[in-house]
């Protein structure tokens, strides 16, 4: 998969309904993971842990449920996510954005399997990482 480019939108436990909305909007195909298919319990399992629509336009929209301990302030709940199957490609970008910046999330394999990182660069911009596995 190309590496892509794309705002990703956190919610205060609306994202589901959120991203249905978006669908209706701008139609396409929407995948939901829930907190709960990852092992976690409680009042978060059915939350939305990462959500992504993609239109027949080319058009990629992502969102997840903000996680307790996490802050969800509207107006800074948009960050930008840059994702692909790279690896030398996205950890460059990695380097880059992090190197003046500040690390929330270490650049290393997650849960879900892929390498994911989260920094905030030098100008406030929160940036998302996520090295997925090469498709053949």
């Amino acid at each position: 998969m190309p590496s892509r480019l794309n705002p990703y939108i956190s919610f205060d436990g609306t994202a589901r309904q959120a991203l249905e909305f978006y669908r209706e909007v701008f139609g396409g195909t929407l995948t939901v993971n829930t907190f709960g298919e990852f092992g976690q319990g409680g009042d978060i399992a059915d939350k939305v842990m990462h959500g992504m629509l993609e239109t027949d336009r080319g058009f990629t929209l992502m969102a997840a449920d903000t996680p307790p301990g996490m802050s969800y302030q509207p107006g800074d709940n948009i960050s930008v996510s840059v994702s692909g199957d790279d690896a030398d490609e996205l950890r460059g970008y990695w380097a880059e954005l992090s190197g003046s910046g500040t690390v929330s999330v270490a650049l290393e394999k997650q849960m879900w399997g892929d390498v994911f990182g989260m920094c905030t660069d030098r100008f406030g911009i929160t940036w998302l990482v996520n090295i997925g596995e090469p498709r053949s």
